[in-house]
């Protein structure tokens, strides 16, 4: 085991420091006790100077904030400044003597840290601790509200005089810090903003653009994983994300909605894996497995997704924000890959759930996010990678003989528990876009075709499906109709009927 950091360091576990300054917390920690965990997006040390820059990935605090190099002192240092971390607490509590967590406690029974630390050791190790009632003591929240997203309505735990307000449980309980650019995704209360763009518009309208909405997104969740599915398959697909939240999240349930995914099945095996599993490639001579991710042990499947289903339930009745709640649900998911395919769609499926349920998104709305990921497709690689790749080189591996992967050591603990902050703000970014892109863009084109139909009928009589296809033509052809339709399919209209249509299309959806 090594010793405590006590020195100023440039560069930490291969992630440079903004100026040098010596490691704290959960740095500290992962440093000292050797912990095999991916490191924290954020992490904290102590610089050498009153006035240091903080950077994205380090967060720099001055001289007079440095901790004892003790268990106790970086454990407090920890929670009071990066919050809770429950990777790093679990694989922490499972290299240390129960009895360093005992004296810690018991030489501040009272004290607000010491219960916290006694009800989370207690909480992911399963195992009491001899530690007396703390008596009359004010109670403290497990998660600091002002620090992590957390319930709203958490539990009492009267052994230790906490309120449980951890947003799942210890199946599965990913963590969100409360950043700058979330709180101000949360203010500007996208809900609100969608029921108000609702409230405006037309039934017929609003029935019309959440009907194109609901297949956009369908369509675009089988585009991100390469697939051009037929209309059958992706109107199909489209009722299932139309019905999130209206039933229970199961094991059962996300197998069906595998079997709508997927469609013919003949080479797909259905249902939960019973074999490695991996995201990436082979290798093109040896076919050797080629892994961007690993992903959970066929064994730890039932549980994980026990705890994905237990966190749903939890984090909704608990008021946790939607929008969090689906990012740390789906991204988790996701990283599980329970299915030996249909699992991108499903995760992004699981977003509407969480919406849906909530009530987040208005009734018979749905918020096209596959299309906005579509969109910010590398974006969207890139927060699927950011904790995928800090796993990867933790995940002791062989590959079978069927070209797959064996996972060799315990991982579970990788999908239970990971900081889903940057999943949350990226979600948040494609809502925004749907609210105030995508809706308001929808509703927009529908009343311009209506407009635009019912001036064409003034010119020429046609039926609506005519009209839709000339619309069609015109805008192919930036406001112009194309020859081959003046020709063929448009070939009635007159010179002067055209140039009426041409101006009336420009006039109302621009070139």
């Amino acid at each position: 085991m090594k010793d405590w950091i006590s020195q100023p360091v440039s560069h930490f576990h291969g992630r440079a420091l903004p100026e040098q300054a010596t490691p704290a917390g959960y740095a500290a920690l992962v440093e000292r006790f050797e912990l095999a965990v991916p490191l924290p997006p954020r992490l904290t040390a102590i610089a050498e100077r009153h006035h240091p820059a903080p950077n994205v990935s380090w967060n720099l605090l001055t001289p007079r904030h440095r901790p004892s190099n003790t268990l106790e002192g970086q454990i407090v240092f920890a929670l009071k400044w990066e919050g809770v971390n429950l990777g790093v607490l679990a694989a922490l509590f499972k290299v240390i003597d129960p009895l360093e967590i005992t004296e810690l406690v018991r030489a501040t029974p009272t004290g607000s840290f010491a219960r916290r630390i006694w009800f989370l050791y207690e909480w992911l190790t399963r195992q009491e601790l001899d530690v007396p009632d703390p008596g009359k003591v004010r109670v403290v929240s497990v998660v600091d509200a002002d620090q992590q997203v957390g319930l709203h309505k958490g539990t009492a735990s009267s052994r230790h005089k906490v309120i449980d307000n951890l947003p799942g449980t210890r199946r599965f309980c990913p963590m969100i810090r409360w950043t700058s650019a979330l709180r101000a995704a949360v203010a500007k209360g996208l809900s609100t903003r969608a029921s108000e763009i609702i409230g405006r518009t037309r039934k017929d309208i609003i029935a019309r653009a959440a009907a194109f909405l609901l297949l956009s997104d369908s369509k675009s969740s089988f585009a991100i994983e390469g697939e051009r599915p037929s209309g059958i398959r992706a109107a199909r697909w489209a009722r299932a994300i139309g019905e999130a939240g209206v039933r229970p999240i199961t094991i059962d349930e996300l197998a069906r909605l595998q079997r709508v995914v997927i469609g013919d099945a003949r080479f797909v095996k259905l249902g939960l894996r019973d074999e490695g599993g991996f995201v990436g490639a082979h290798d093109r001579e040896t076919q050797e497995p080629v892994p961007d991710h690993i992903s959970a042990r066929p064994q730890d499947l039932r549980d994980l997704l026990d705890g994905i289903i237990e966190y749903d339930s939890r984090s909704l009745t608990g008021g946790v924000d939607p929008v969090s709640a689906a990012a740390a649900l789906a991204f988790g998911f996701v990283y599980v890959h329970p299915f030996v395919d249909g699992n991108g769609r499903l995760h992004r499926w699981l977003i509407h759930h969480v919406l849906a349920s909530a009530g987040y998104n208005p009734a018979g709305v749905v918020f096209p996010v596959s299309a906005a990921i579509l969109r910010r497709i590398d974006e969207y690689r890139t927060v699927l990678e950011s904790y995928s790749a800090a796993v990867l080189p933790l995940i002791e591996w062989r590959a079978t003989p069927s070209y797959n992967v064996e996972v060799l050591n315990e991982t579970a603990d990788y999908y239970r528990y990971f900081d889903a902050t940057a999943h949350a703000e990226f979600l948040y970014s494609c809502v925004e876009q749907t609210v105030e892109e995508d809706l308001p863009a929808e509703i927009r084109f529908l009343h311009a075709f209506d407009k635009f139909a019912s001036a064409v009928k003034e010119i020429v009589e046609m039926p609506g499906r005519e009209i839709e296809l000339l619309r069609g033509f015109l805008a192919q052809g930036h406001g112009h109709l194309p020859k081959r339709a003046r020709e063929k399919e448009f070939s009635a209209l007159t010179d002067e009927e055209t140039t009426r249509i041409e101006n009336l299309y420009k006039d109302l959806f621009g070139d």
